[in-house]
């Protein structure tokens, strides 16, 4: 049988035995000669309570108003009884009620309420004795107290040790979607920011031809029509992870070795010559976290450049085997001329970003001026490759 079988079973089983308990209570209260008027207004009022449908519930109808007001017409019930000294019987019906009101009690109603609607619930349960004064054998209500304050203390345990479960699972999903957030916030860092400083830089080198060398703009204009395109693709799928619809973006994994390819062989400008060297024996079902992460390392690297070195005649990534794991190393010649705006040579962020990503996978990361003669600078990654 399906789960949703057997919950639907098993809530069918625990409806029919409430009922079956009210009428209990009901047949005890016609044998006595009781009249049944007041047994069917709590227990009508308890049923619905416990019952009525959450997709139907109305907003006024808070777990503080279902808990308190049968509680309040038991206890109402109680003084009617015991004041003019009246014998009225209860029974299974309404004190299985009373029980189910405590737990929603103590698991759904706010913290201010909840040790209030509780104790109202808990008094009404161990009042219903008094219904008996003066017809109660010697020390049978101190038995009953006993048994009550037992089956209190299982109920309002139960129901606080799954109030507990909630709290933490609703911890456990706010920090999950504060952590997506972060990833999407570094995606976009990553993915759009990239193309459009490729923008930024390939606009400027067009301006300076357009005066010297208007024949060669065709290449420049198409490289800036190609950055905006992966920009603008970048952002849909951004988007479509944030709406949960990516049925239109693209199936592999964004991030692996062969998008370094992709992402290199459009990166130069006109002046700049790009070198991609990989080692032909590095095979290609590295651990994928591994191979997003390199990806990040190439990705952020070739920004920067573009940001602080837009002088850089050569740009080399190297991909190779080293020490038994992937080593990563992009290097520029360049001597850190720009003439980017301020606005957007980035926050100083990226490196801090890398390093969490790389150190995260047990790898390091060393950034700093190109080893050598000659200026330039050198991003170095190694991460171990075991799965």
């Amino acid at each position: 049988m399906k789960s949703g079988g057997v919950k639907g079973w098993a809530r069918g089983a625990a409806v029919g035995a409430l009922f079956a308990a009210a009428l209990i209570d009901l047949a005890a209260t016609h044998e006595v000669g009781h009249p049944l008027w007041r047994p069917v207004v709590v227990l009508t009022a308890g049923l619905t309570a416990i019952l009525w449908p959450t997709a139907r519930r109305p907003a006024w109808l808070t777990p503080q108003l279902r808990t308190t007001v049968p509680a309040l017409l038991s206890l109402a019930y109680t003084a009617s009884a015991y004041v003019p000294h009246h014998s009225a019987p209860f029974g299974p019906g309404e004190l299985t009620v009373l029980l189910c009101l405590l737990f929603l009690a103590v698991r759904h109603c706010p913290p201010p309420w909840s040790v209030a609607c509780a104790v109202l619930d808990a008094g009404a349960l161990l009042a219903t004795p008094l219904r008996y004064y003066g017809a109660l054998p010697p020390g049978g209500t101190p038995g009953f107290t006993l048994v009550g304050l037992i089956l209190i203390g299982v109920v309002a345990g139960l129901a606080a040790y799954l109030r507990s479960l909630d709290y933490r699972r609703t911890v456990a999903v706010a920090d999950t979607r504060r952590e997506e957030r972060l990833a999407i916030a570094a995606d976009l860092h990553d993915f759009v920011a990239h193309h459009v400083t490729g923008i930024l830089v390939q606009t400027q080198v067009a301006r300076m031809m357009a005066t010297t060398r208007p024949d060669d703009l065709d290449p420049v204009l198409a490289g800036i029509e190609r950055a905006a395109t992966e920009a603008l693709a970048s952002m849909r799928r951004t988007v479509g992870v944030l709406r949960d619809t990516d049925a239109e973006a693209d199936r592999r994994p964004v991030g692996d070795l062969a998008a370094i390819t992709d992402l290199t062989e459009g990166f130069a400008t006109p002046t700049q010559r790009m070198l991609l060297d990989r080692d032909p024996t590095l095979p290609d079902d590295l651990p994928h976290e591994v191979q997003a992460a390199a990806f990040r390392v190439v990705q952020e690297s070739l920004t920067n450049v573009r940001r602080h070195a837009a002088d850089a005649t050569t740009i080399t990534v190297r991909l190779r085997r080293a020490d038994g794991g992937l080593e990563v190393v992009i290097r520029d010649d360049g001597r850190g001329g720009t003439q980017l705006p301020a606005a957007a040579h980035g926050g100083g962020f990226g490196l801090v970003g890398l390093r969490e990503r790389v150190g995260a996978l047990g790898g390091e990361l060393r950034a700093g001026p190109a080893t050598g003669s000659g200026p330039g600078w050198e991003v170095r990654a190694r991460f171990p490759t075991a799965r």
